[in-house]
């Protein structure tokens, strides 16, 4: 055996095993498999378990192809299919329950399984494996007559209203019909409600016989897999098995129910876009918080967000300047300080030279400024509002300028960070928010976590709201203005990991916060809130979804960041000179003029 086939087949064991970790009661089935690119291994490999093979006999060969004028010479079913599935089973890549081999007949039935019988005779390790079962379609003897063929030859029933005997259904593999004969869905948008009535009821019918059931002559697309899948047909007929299985093998994991809500609270927008000069700003920042993960986190909190009862919207442009993409240090750094900077930057320029930031031009002017995060208080945005370095990575430098910051407050993660830093010289510390008594007069921190904080899904609670509700109480007793910074961080996090139970349950739990952030807008009126995002992470989508139990299947482009426009909400005083669409570093412009700082 050459090196490349040696290659080749090791990589087929790969795919192989990685898809068969995630078993189902769906079937993949690979319709005129003999059209992919490498017909058996394309299908065999993406871990479809059942193959269609068209077959053609003539000049005592069972040739793979749909017609007469197809026929190409040494495109046989040994050649194609039987050859290629006894080298997988010799390389024990057999790690399916069950291989359905389906031999679609198209020339004359008797003597063609006449011929085909007698090449499977030359495979043993095929027709004695429990496991795969060879099933005959098509052109087929009459039903009467398949008690006469060998145990290990099957057939497809394509009449839902035969009657079998027992001894005659034992030999009956599944059950095919033409979908066009229940409805012309294309795939896409959703099945009419007459049509859906159609076809669960020939479903229904078909089950009787307590065998599984295929439709062919379907729309190929993922609304069509989910929707049959949905609908219990067994056997999901594809042009594409790769991208067919790649997406039901995913489902699972990319829906999510959620049990995490925020109670949605109504402004009464008596102070909203008023004129009165601004003294307060709070700006929540959700890392990886695009339009579809406010959208999906809407739709699983019974349709409504307390973000989503504002009225003052505008879109951000977030490229960084050194590229399409940005990445959270530089736009944290494009919004602390109001320039554009290289991805990895903190609070420096494109050179690398400092540039002053929103807490350190706001200290000098007499502000109390804060900062909290559901990440590492060296993670790339926080950092951004009190360090300056080249590289995102730097964390020991970047623990280091916390303790030379301006802040007056930062809650956040990751104390281990800062072992080597002398925070208690400048910080009253504190382990956890119980023991943070938003009445003192001293310099706070509150380290949440020893690393990164736990997800709301593993346990953090309603934290993020309570150490928002905590911080602004904090900043009211100290009857000075102030400018706080709050940090959804996870949102981001769960995008990369395309993880949508995390993208929704931190969305959600970032508008606690907003709640929070809101409310105190609403009692002060020269409050100003700004909710905004650094940039979308995954191109995240909602394709489907059930209002009703809260559940949302998304899907995911990327496990990056992408270069969409996030949306930017106001609340409050001169809430309006936030709306448009404009670049990133201009929220920090529009901050410093309604404080009227310059």
């Amino acid at each position: 055996m050459s090196h490349k086939i040696i290659i080749f087949y090791i990589f087929l064991i790969f795919f192989q095993l990685s898809f068969s970790q995630n078993k189902s009661s769906y079937i993949v089935h690979s319709h005129n498999d003999y059209l992919q690119n490498s017909p058996f291994w394309s299908a065999f490999s993406s871990g479809a378990n059942s193959i269609e093979v068209d077959v053609f006999f003539k000049d005592n060969k069972l040739f793979v192809c749909h017609t007469e004028k197809e026929i190409i010479e040494g495109r046989t079913v040994k050649s194609l299919y039987l050859e290629p599935l006894k080298k997988a089973l010799q390389l024990k890549i057999n790690t399916f329950n069950q291989l359905y081999l389906m031999f679609d007949v198209k020339s004359e039935a008797i003597s063609t399984l006449k011929s085909l019988i007698k090449t499977l005779k030359q495979y043993p390790d095929i027709i004695q494996n429990k496991k795969i079962k060879i099933v005959i379609s098509g052109n087929r003897p009459h039903t009467d007559k398949y008690v006469n063929y060998p145990d290990y030859i099957y057939f497809d029933n394509q009449d839902v209203n035969q009657k079998f005997t027992s001894k005659i259904l034992e030999k009956v593999a599944f059950t095919s019909v033409d979908f066009k004969a229940y409805s012309v869905w294309n795939g896409k948008g959703r099945l009419t409600h007459d049509d859906e009535k159609r076809v669960k009821a020939v479903i229904a019918k078909a089950k009787t016989l307590q065998k599984p059931f295929r439709f062919w002559g379907t729309p190929d697309s993922k609304t069509a897999w989910k929707r049959f899948t949905d609908m219990g047909v067994d056997f999901i007929n594809t042009d594409m098995p790769f991208k067919c299985q790649n997406y039901l093998k995913t489902l699972l994991n990319r829906t999510y129910t959620s049990n995490v809500f925020s109670n949605v609270y109504k402004p009464s927008f008596k102070n909203d876009g008023s004129k009165v000069p601004v003294k307060n700003v709070v700006l929540l920042i959700g890392d990886g918080n695009g339009l579809s993960q406010i959208s999906s986190a809407v739709l699983a909190n019974f349709g409504q967000l307390t973000l989503t009862q504002l009225s003052h919207i505008g879109l951000i442009k977030t490229q960084s300047a050194d590229d399409f993409v940005t990445d959270s240090a530089a736009a944290g750094t494009a919004l602390a300080t109001g320039e554009k900077t290289n991805n990895r930057a903190i609070g420096v320029d494109i050179n690398g030279k400092a540039i002053k930031n929103i807490t350190e031009l706001l200290d000098a002017k007499g502000f109390l400024t804060g900062c909290i995060t559901t990440d590492k208080m060296t993670g790339a945005t926080p950092s951004a509002f009190y360090a300056h370095q080249s590289d995102r990575d730097y964390s020991n430098a970047i623990a280091q300028e916390l303790l030379k910051s301006k802040l007056s407050l930062f809650i956040g993660g990751g104390s281990n960070d800062f072992k080597s830093v002398k925070l208690n010289t400048k910080f009253d510390l504190h382990s956890d928010l119980k023991s943070f008594n938003s009445d003192t007069n001293k310099k706070v921190g509150v380290f949440i976590s020893k690393g990164k904080p736990l997800s709301v899904l593993k346990g953090r609670g309603n934290l993020l709201a309570e150490a928002t509700s905590k911080s602004l109480a904090y900043f009211k007793r100290q009857q000075k203005p102030f400018f706080l910074m709050i940090e959804s961080a996870q949102i981001d996090s769960f995008g990369h990991e395309n993880d949508t139970a995390g993208v929704i349950s931190e969305t959600i739990d970032f508008d606690r916060a907003i709640t929070e952030a809101i409310k105190y807008a609403e009692e002060n009126e020269d409050t100003l809130v700004l909710i905004t995002a650094d940039h979308e992470t995954s191109g995240f989508s909602i394709p489907n979804g059930d209002l009703d139990d809260h559940t949302i299947e998304g899907d995911f482009s990327t496990h990056d960041h992408t270069a969409v426009m996030v949306p930017i909400f106001a609340y409050g005083a001169q809430a309006k000179k936030f709306t448009g669409v404009y670049e990133n570093n201009e929220v920090f412009h529009k901050i410093i003029e309604v404080l009227n700082v310059n």
